[in-house]
């Protein structure tokens, strides 16, 4: 697909890191840009920078996710490209015990179905309302309707403790790549996903810096965190490249991450 002014994207998770990245490489080309976030301050700030268009959505929420983009194709347009990048994850162990008391606690099913409902069938919504907007368009001289990126993450392979639902859900995304890109490929929109390592996102904005360098010694090489460019770089390439469909691909500089 080729990038310019005549085609639209939607970001979920749009206001900051991985997502932000992502709609500044895109704006870069022409691309105009909505960004879908419930950090409304970050969110009209970068749509500002970028000329594009802010919507307030919850991805847990339908009638949230249904006025996100009804907003969206009002002001740019019915978006050609979907980035699936909002998710959150916690750390809690299947079962544990304290070390002082002695008592025996389970994870709570309401916390674990928390991290299900906004990382997998929240990205799950997104796409499949974005998808039937792209059927609506004819296709481009390069034969794409439209192409979807989503978000995963290595813990989908190599979880580690405390991180049962997290993996669980950023699993299902994996797992359910290329059944979409089968179901949508009679209508020319290609699917595929990221698989990030550890990044420097907000996620660890407040950590302290010595934490943040003995992660990324944990990387082979390069031995340090990823930035967030180097994942708008890979999830514009998925876009433009036309024979990019149906793939999950690891963005990780090769670490295996350890059980804990």
């Amino acid at each position: 697909m080729e990038l310019n002014s005549n085609i639209s994207a939607v970001i979920t998770g749009g206001a900051s890191g991985l997502g932000a990245a992502t709609a500044r490489k895109l704006a870069s080309y022409g691309v105009k840009v909505a960004l879908f976030d419930l950090n409304a301050e970050k969110g009209e700030a970068l749509a500002k920078e970028l000329g594009g268009v802010f919507c307030n959505v919850n991805v847990t929420d339908e009638a949230s996710v249904d006025a996100g983009f009804e907003k969206a194709r009002a002001a740019i347009g019915q978006e050609r490209i979907l980035i699936n990048c909002a998710g959150t994850g916690n750390a809690i162990k299947t079962a544990s015990r304290d070390k002082n008391t002695g008592e025996i606690s389970h994870f709570a099913l309401d916390k674990f179905n928390l991290i299900i409902q906004i990382n997998l069938v929240g990205t799950f919504r997104c796409i499949a309302k974005s998808a039937a907007g792209m059927m609506s368009l004819d296709p481009l001289p390069c034969g794409d309707r439209g192409a979807i990126v989503n978000t995963a993450s290595v813990a989908a392979e190599d979880g580690q403790i405390g991180q049962a639902a997290y993996s669980a859900s950023k699993g299902g995304v994996v797992g359910m790549t290329l059944p979409i890109a089968r179901d949508l490929s009679r209508e020319n929109i290609r699917v595929n996903t990221i698989l990030p390592g550890i990044f420097n996102t907000p996620l660890l904005a407040a950590a302290p810096e010595p934490v943040k360098q003995a992660l990324g010694a944990q990387v082979p090489f390069p031995p340090r965190l990823g930035n967030p460019e180097e994942y708008a770089s890979l999830a514009t390439e998925m876009v433009r490249n036309n024979y990019f469909n149906g793939e999950d691909v690891r963005l990780d500089g090769a670490i295996r991450m350890a059980p804990r």
